[in-house]
């Protein structure tokens, strides 16, 4: 299965959350990437597929559970660097610059990184989602402090447009310390 796409899908209700997995894998062929409980008591499902599979299994889901959607998203041509962010496996250990994004949703922030990666030349090192975070969710990436900068400012004005933004940060020339606190 080509996996160009994500699309996710975050409630207010755990019932909810497992009736729109189960939704979203019966509508088309797509992978289940992520379905789980999170922080405050929501439920997230991320799936990955080509567009169409993936627009199609949201849109049936968003619309048979619509009481309890909190938000929503599909990324066609998702950036690659959010797979392994999302798992916690990025092999960026070099900090130049250090950005952050902080979100008050789970979808808004992976669009926000989405976006983030793709405009400036930058890694994401980690997306946390939800867990011990109040049901926030933050990124972390890292390149000069020219492009996390731009990057920055990319994510945040993706989640700014949701109403979602926590805060933004850049640090220049993290002290090393800092490494150990993100994964």
């Amino acid at each position: 299965m080509e996996m160009n796409s994500i699309g996710l899908i975050e409630l207010t209700s755990i019932a909810a959350g497992m009736q729109a997995a189960d939704i979203m894998l019966k509508t088309s062929q797509v992978e289940l990437i992520i379905s789980r409980s999170i922080c405050s008591g929501k439920y997230m499902v991320l799936i990955g597929g080509d567009v169409a599979a993936v627009r199609s299994s949201v849109e049936s889901a968003a619309e048979q559970v619509e009481f309890a959607v909190i938000d929503t998203f599909i990324i066609p041509n998702v950036h690659p660097d959010v797979f392994p962010a999302l798992s916690g496996h990025s092999n960026a250990i070099d900090l130049e610059a250090l950005g952050i994004l902080e979100a008050f949703s789970v979808a808004s922030l992976i669009e926000g990184a989405d976006a983030a990666a793709k405009a400036a030349t930058v890694r994401i090192i980690e997306i946390r989602l939800a867990m011990a975070l109040g049901g926030k969710a933050f990124c972390t990436i890292t390149g000069d402090v020219a492009a996390v900068t731009s990057a920055v400012d990319a994510g945040a004005l993706v989640i700014g447009e949701k109403g979602m933004l926590v805060n933004k940060v850049v640090i220049p020339r993290p002290r090393p310390e800092l490494m150990s606190e993100m994964i």
